[in-house]
């Protein structure tokens, strides 16, 4: 048995945490702020509850896997309700908007009615989409690439060419191939932002996100992601791992290009130092290389982040708002006419935020009652702007940066125009902002983003940082930051692929379930 130290109480943290418990090692966890979720958080005001960040529950296989290696399950451990409409989507200049279904045969009869012979066309794209994505999760995403061969399979090299041009052609232009209508282009192109990129950046083998969204459906878990965090949170816990909250790892004590363990400072600034056999960081990548190790021992030092691409950041609104609101669906999204111009203000040489902006909306109260107080509804805004923290921050009651607030009261403004509800600002008596500045101060994000490096073709798969310090023996990375890359599922996988690291195991797919200490 080993003695580990995890530094980052996020999703990614906490499974790898609970992961390695279960193989039998002794664990603490670190999290710097006073409650574990990282970008998954919470935050409770007047009777609102808000998840913080993520609020799409895609990939439901993902974290059912993660649940049944730990000896449960999702159904155990949380409460899954499906959503339909999925998703609704308002286009700047359009009165009605777009419900995309459940049903994979109502969307593609909604393409149809839209665009006569997109239904065929639409099919052939999402069967691609399937089958890519089941590739992935069988070669590609449960995989260290230690050793590629492993993924270089007979299945795999058959159908080689298709893959390079998937690989090599940007999402847009496959989408462009498929539908001709604007509005369907978009609603194809837009998974690209999960990714933490755009569509004119994002290899098109990426159009496996639509079958998440168009085929298998849009689940939403009670409770929200706060749950979800307090779940795996319990069953890492339950495992063995000692969590320690307001704990801000300050560096990763070395000798001899070993890593030993961590010091910290806990909430009344004392510092503590917690030894360790190796020393696993889901803290943002950045900056667990450049400030928690001297510069001899980085991997990936500054002069490797200069030539990266981050992904967005965001502009987020937490709004407590008065009465109903049928206009928004849980899953609303909000896309300006001019797509392109829009995503080259964000990622072009010289990023600008754009105006207006295209934006997403989640309203969880419409599900779940416990979210908001009676008459009341739960709004949350996310609105993707370059990563810059020096745009700001934000705070509660209009009271963040000058420019941030100016931001938030177009966003609001924008979201009553734009979908029929004249009054919608008069009806907001909650506000919460927050800007790159506050990604960049509160989780350490790279240049402020709000997802991590984005999934360009040298930022994804084998491109992709790895999981393992080439400079300091006994110091792995999960998380966002590293492979195989953005979003909740990612980190869980994450978790995963370092367990199979540790082993030595370089096959390419998931490990059996339930996870058996005895493999160690």
């Amino acid at each position: 048995m080993s003695d580990v130290v995890v530094i980052g109480g996020g999703i990614a943290g906490l499974a790898s945490a609970a992961l390695l418990a279960k193989e039998g090692h002794k664990v603490t966890l670190l999290e710097g702020l006073p409650a574990v979720g990282g970008r998954a958080g919470s935050w409770e005001h007047d009777g609102f509850r808000f998840d913080t960040g993520p609020s799409w529950y895609l990939m439901p296989e993902v974290f059912d896997h993660f649940y049944k290696l730990m000896g449960t399950s999702a159904e155990e451990q949380l409460s899954l309700v499906t959503l339909d409409p999925g998703y609704r989507v308002y286009f700047e200049g359009e009165k009605a908007p777009l419900d995309i279904s459940t049903d994979l045969e109502e969307n593609l009869a909604l393409f149809e009615s839209i665009e006569p012979g997109s239904r065929v066309r639409l099919r052939k794209y999402l069967t691609s989409a399937e089958e890519t994505y089941e590739l992935a999760k069988k070669y590609f995403l449960y995989t260290s690439f230690a050793d590629i061969r492993t993924s270089a399979t007979k299945e795999v090299l058959t159908k080689a060419a298709r893959f390079i041009r998937l690989l090599i052609e940007p999402l847009s232009r496959l989408v462009a191939r498929t539908v001709k209508d604007d509005r369907l282009r978009k609603v194809l192109g837009y998974p690209a932002v999960f990714l933490g990129s755009s569509p004119y950046l994002t290899p098109s083998m990426y159009h496996l996100m639509s079958h998440l969204d168009l085929a298998d459906g849009v689940l939403y878990p009670m409770g929200g992601f706060t749950r979800v965090i307090e779940s795996i949170a319990d069953v890492a816990e339950g495992a063995g791992v000692e969590i320690r909250t307001s704990a801000k790892v300050t560096s990763i004590r070395t000798s001899n290009a070993v890593a030993k363990g961590v010091d910290y400072v806990d909430a009344d600034g004392v510092t503590h130092s917690v030894d360790a056999d190796f020393v696993v960081s889901a803290a943002d990548l950045h900056h667990t290389e450049t400030q928690l190790l001297a510069v001899e021992e980085q991997t990936y030092p500054a002069s490797y982040w200069d030539k990266k691409i981050p992904g967005p950041s965001a502009l987020l609104l937490y709004l407590g708002v008065r009465g109903e609101l049928p206009e928004l669906e849980h899953h609303t999204l909000l896309f300006m006419k001019d797509w392109q111009e829009g995503f080259a203000a964000i990622f072009g040489e010289n990023p600008t935020v754009p105006e207006p902006a295209s934006l997403y909306i989640c309203k969880p109260s419409g599900v779940d009652p416990n979210v908001a107080p009676d008459g009341f509804e739960n709004v949350f805004v996310l609105v993707p702007i370059p990563a810059d923290p020096s745009i700001g921050r934000g705070d509660i009651d209009g009271d963040g940066d000058t420019r941030i607030e100016m931001l938030a009261d177009k966003v609001i403004a924008q979201i009553g125009d734009w979908t029929g509800i004249p009054d919608f600002a008069e009806r907001v008596t909650v506000r919460r902002t927050l800007g790159p500045g506050d990604f960049a101060d509160d989780l350490n994000a790279w240049r402020g983003t709000a997802l991590g490096p984005a999934h360009t073709l040298r930022q994804s798969a084998f491109f992709r940082a790895g999981n393992v310090s080439k400079k300091v023996e006994g110091l792995y990375y999960v998380g966002g930051s590293t492979i195989p890359g953005i979003g909740l599922p990612m980190c869980l996988i994450s978790a995963e692929v370092l367990v199979k690291r540790l082993r030595g195991d370089t096959s390419p797919g998931p490990l059996p379930e339930p996870l058996s200490a005895s493999q160690a």
